[in-house]
C-alpha cells in the first residue's frame, strides 16, 4: 500500500467517525426536541450525516484498498451511487413529510416569528 491508499483510507475512515457522531446528534436530538418539525430536523441530520457520510467513507476506504482486487470498483461504485441518492431523497422526503404535517395542521411549529407558508396560503 502506497501513501496515496493509505491517506484515502484514512480519510475514509475518518468519515465512518463523522458519521458515527453524525448519528448520535441526530438521535439525541431525536429524545430531546420539543416538538414534530425539529424532531424531523434531527432525523434529517441522522440521515445525512450517518448515512451519507460513512458512505462515502466506504467508497474511499474501497478505492483504497488492493486486498479487494477488481470487487473494490464495484464496492466503491456502488456506495458512491447509494450516497448521492440519500443525499437527494433525504432532504426531499423530509420537506414533503414537513409539508404535509403543516397543512394537516397535526403539529403546529413553534416557536415561529415568521410564518412563510401561512402567508403563501393566503396569496
Amino acid at each position: 500500500m502506497n501513501l496515496f491508499n493509505q491517506l484515502i483510507v484514512f480519510f475514509g475512515e475518518f468519515l465512518l467517525v463523522v458519521g458515527v457522531v453524525g448519528d448520535l446528534i441526530g438521535a439525541l436530538g431525536m429524545l430531546r426536541f420539543p416538538n414534530f418539525f425539529v424532531r424531523l430536523h434531527a432525523a434529517t441530520i441522522g440521515a445525512i450525516g450517518g448515512a451519507f457520510y460513512p458512505l462515502l467513507g466506504v467508497t474511499l476506504i474501497a478505492f483504497g484498498a488492493d486486498f479487494l482486487g477488481a470487487y473494490r470498483w464495484f464496492i466503491a461504485g456502488s456506495s458512491l451511487i447509494t450516497a448521492s441518492l440519500i443525499a437527494i431523497l433525504a432532504p426531499t422526503g423530509t420537506h414533503a413529510l414537513a409539508r404535509a404535517t403543516y397543512r394537516s395542521k397535526v403539529s403546529k411549529p413553534y416557536p415561529k416569528v415568521v410564518d412563510h407558508l401561512k402567508e403563501d396560503s393566503h396569496a
